[in-house]
């Protein structure tokens, strides 16, 4: 049977942790790494695991990368503080661990239920959600990006059934202080990639992504909570390229 290192990164996450920690508890290790949280992420940490590490914030890869290293088994989970993972989640993982010879993919992506404001999201494109989480730390490495970045695994993967839960976003307040990290990080990776923010970035862009997801993606299933997501989803793309924008106009003068 494979031993079981899950990873929890956090920074001021004391509304979220308990109930993340209490569902990793049948984990042989939990791994918490801290970016020097200044509420009371830490004592809620201490209460489930001694395996607290603190690194300095660059970006979710870099956080990742840094601490994938240190579990002490080669199997790792990486879950977020606002993510659960349900008993028939942990059920799965433990049959993936005690297959003789060991599992038979090298990393595993989990479908993910998110709840958007409370309210599960079933459309707008999320019902499609899957994250490699579950991998070989030897087999596996986050992508060297800013924002968005996937686990690139050297082996074979595969799909769990289970899904874990995310309660993404429960007030605007929390929102926009994600929204402007991530457009922020997302303007620079395409300022690193050499692109150049156009009229149509800043227009079309924005219009295409609403209409794919509230009508081709069905937002319009999820009601009222599937308009705000998608108008905010538009918005964040036009702040990004208009952040974009803002960087080449530096770089110009």
């Amino acid at each position: 049977m494979q031993k079981l290192t899950a990873i929890v990164p956090v920074f001021n996450e004391e509304q979220n942790l308990e109930d993340c920690l209490r569902g990793l508890t049948w984990a042989e290790e939990i791994l918490v790494v801290d970016s020097f949280s200044r509420d009371g992420t830490l004592s809620i940490a201490r209460r489930y695991t001694d395996r607290i590490l603190q690194h300095e914030y660059v970006n979710s890869a870099t956080q990742k990368n840094w601490t994938i290293p240190q579990a002490r088994h080669d199997w790792v989970l990486i879950v977020d503080a606002d993510e659960r993972v349900t008993d028939a989640l942990r059920e799965e993982i433990q049959r993936v661990m005690r297959v003789e010879g060991g599992p038979p993919c090298d990393g595993y992506r989990i479908r993910r239920q998110t709840f958007f404001w409370g309210k599960p999201i079933r459309y707008c494109g999320w019902q499609h959600d899957r994250v490699l989480r579950l991998f070989n730390r030897h087999k596996g490495r986050y992508e060297e990006k800013e924002v968005h970045a996937d686990v690139i695994i050297q082996g074979k993967t595969g799909d769990l059934e289970s899904s874990l839960i995310h309660y993404t976003y429960r007030d605007f307040k929390q929102y926009f202080a994600k929204f402007q990290r991530y457009t922020d990080w997302g303007a620079l990776e395409l300022q690193k990639r050499g692109q150049r923010a156009r009229w149509y970035h800043l227009l079309l862009h924005p219009a295409f992504r609403f209409l794919r997801m509230y009508v081709f993606q069905r937002g319009f299933l999820d009601g009222l909570h599937g308009l705000v997501l998608c108008l905010l989803a538009a918005f964040s793309v036009f702040t990004k390229y208009a952040k974009l924008w803002e960087l080449n106009q530096k770089e110009s003068s």
